[in-house]
């Protein structure tokens, strides 16, 4: 059986720890900014965990990736 190909874009996006977690950023930081709080910004600034259905959609792109 061939080898598997990883899905570059998502490797690019996204990083499976070792524990086998997803960790993507947040969403709704690219623009209409100035209406959001300052503190709002800086949480939308750090990465978080992908979970549910997203996570294993991103972890079948990713099959090299830590664990799967």
């Amino acid at each position: 059986m061939p080898k598997m190909r990883t899905h570059k874009s998502a490797a690019k996006r996204f990083k499976v720890t070792a524990g086998g977690k997803v960790i993507g950023r947040r969403t709704h930081k690219s623009h209409l900014l100035t209406r959001k709080s300052a503190a709002r910004k800086r949480r939308l600034g750090r990465p978080h965990e992908l979970t549910g259905g997203d996570a294993a959609r991103i972890k079948r792109m990713l099959p090299y990736h830590g664990r799967s």
